[in-house]
């Protein structure tokens, strides 16, 4: 079987995170002995000249995957048109979101455009039902619909053994410090509250990004105890399992997610999770905060977080080890989906 997977998003010299999610379907897939060739361009030109040099080659998919509807699904229309070349929508964007809403503001003409694109699909798949609910309302249609996962690296499902017995719980939090998505800051006000109630706690900050420093000048006119707070920087995806496996516990405080990766990441390595109700949060074994209480809220925020850290069994379970975010798992569930959407093209 060849797959073409065309992405505007794919780790690459200039940024090596964007698209990883994509990269790690393509890895899994390849595992499961397909043949996958990526086009990786935010181009329509760059766009239709790789595809023009893979044809040179003689290399034609028998289906696409079109990660993002964007300019790319316009060369996923005219395979299907000329060459009988299915190709199925696999969506990660937040655009649909109503807290994001960025879909609505485009062009009349460009949404009627991705409307038709996401109608001729043979399937959607959208990263989470939350994901696939807003699509719908902003009037995307197709038959079928269909959920997956994003993978989560192996080494997150290692067993998750403390070096040592510590009085002081151990809170973590991974994050693109991105303000307007992940409210970070509203965070951070609850644990100063935490702070004025008792110390024998650390709340660990992982990541870097776009407002990183703005929320690092707020923390500290939160003037928050020293030595609860711990700033890591970005790290690698192994540092990032690592530092789950010696948390108590994850939070997640963001006003919205299409899926959450840390969220899979969290469960894979064992937390007890505590989160807004975005992206895959309400299909784990999570302890969900209200989005008013998160952002509004931070004294009863703080009681979530007391709750997570020393009374996790009385409100979530720590999460069960599955291979659900498996690359295998993934891998094989894309091949049997690329399978049934060939179907009604083979004799």
């Amino acid at each position: 079987m060849k797959v073409l997977f065309l992405t505007p998003w794919y780790p690459s010299k200039k940024d090596e995170m964007s698209g990883l999610f994509v990269q790690k379907h393509v890895e899994a897939v390849r595992a499961q002995g397909v043949d996958v060739r990526v086009i990786h361009s935010q181009d329509l030109k760059d766009t239709w000249r790789q595809w023009r040099l893979l044809q040179r080659a003689g290399w034609i998919p028998d289906i696409v995957q079109l990660n993002v509807i964007q300019k790319q699904g316009l060369l996923a229309l005219a395979l299907l048109d000329s060459k009988k070349i299915p190709y199925i929508i696999v969506e990660h964007w937040s655009g649909y979101l109503p807290e994001n809403g960025q879909f609505m503001r485009m062009s009349r003409i460009k949404r009627a455009l991705y409307r038709h694109i996401a109608e001729e699909a043979s399937m959607i798949l959208t990263v989470s039902d939350r994901q696939a609910e807003a699509m719908q309302t902003c009037g995307m249609r197709n038959e079928h619909w269909r959920q997956i996962d994003n993978v989560v690296d192996d080494f997150f499902f290692e067993p998750r053994v403390k070096s040592q017995e510590s009085s002081v719980k151990t809170l973590l939090h991974v994050s693109c410090f991105d303000e307007r998505a992940k409210n970070v800051k509203g965070l951070l006000r609850a644990a100063k509250m935490l702070s004025e109630k008792r110390q024998d706690w650390q709340l660990v900050l992982v990541g870097t990004g776009i407002d990183f420093n703005d929320v690092r000048r707020y923390a500290d006119h939160l003037d928050i105890p020293e030595g609860l707070l711990r700033w890591t920087g970005e790290l690698t995806p192994r540092e990032v399992a690592d530092e789950m496996h010696r948390a108590d516990a994850f939070v997640l405080s963001s006003r919205y997610e299409t899926y959450g990766v840390v969220l899979a990441e969290a469960a894979a390595a064992g937390l007890p999770i505590l989160s807004t109700p975005v992206g895959i949060a309400d299909e784990l074994a999570a302890l969900l905060v209200p989005q008013e209480i998160a952002q509004n809220k931070p004294g009863r925020f703080a009681e979530f977080m007391e709750t997570i850290l020393w009374s996790p069994a009385s409100s979530v379970k720590p999460q069960e080890h599955t291979d659900r975010f498996s690359a295998e798992a993934i891998g094989k569930k894309l091949k049997s989906i690329y399978e049934q959407a060939l179907s009604p093209y083979r004799p």
